[in-house]
């Protein structure tokens, strides 16, 4: 059983930064692959960032591709999402996802623990 809390979401003018954090509980941390969603309203939860447990190999959505960094912690059992140059459109609830998988990170249903998200707003 993994328990991820996110936090470091927020409100932030069109341009800016964010820096989100999911922390996971448990001893087996580094043997799951991490990733980032997010959901607008009225709008089906998407892909945006993933870290495979193997090699740390790094997936990115291409609308967020050059402006998001994805980042883990194995001492910590944390991954970051770093997020710059925010657009209004990125405007969502991000939630922070592990899988034991190291393929197929970019679907949901390959996830099998999930955070409760946490809200970013980006201001026009």
């Amino acid at each position: 059983q993994v328990q991820l809390v996110e936090s470091g979401g927020g409100l932030v003018q069109a341009g800016g930064s964010l820096r989100l954090s999911c922390a996971a509980s448990g001893r087996t941390f580094s043997t799951y692959s991490m990733g980032w969603f997010r959901q607008a309203p009225g709008k089906e939860r998407e892909f945006v960032t993933a870290i495979s447990w193997i090699g740390s190999i790094t997936y990115y959505a291409n609308s967020v591709k050059g402006r998001f960094t994805i980042s883990r912690d194995n001492a910590k059992n944390t991954v970051d999402l770093q997020m710059n140059s925010l657009k209004p459109e990125d405007t969502a609830v991000y939630y922070c996802a592990a899988t034991k998988n190291y393929y197929r990170l970019e679907y949901v249903g390959e996830y099998d623990y999930w955070g409760q998200g946490t809200q970013v707003t980006v201001s026009s």
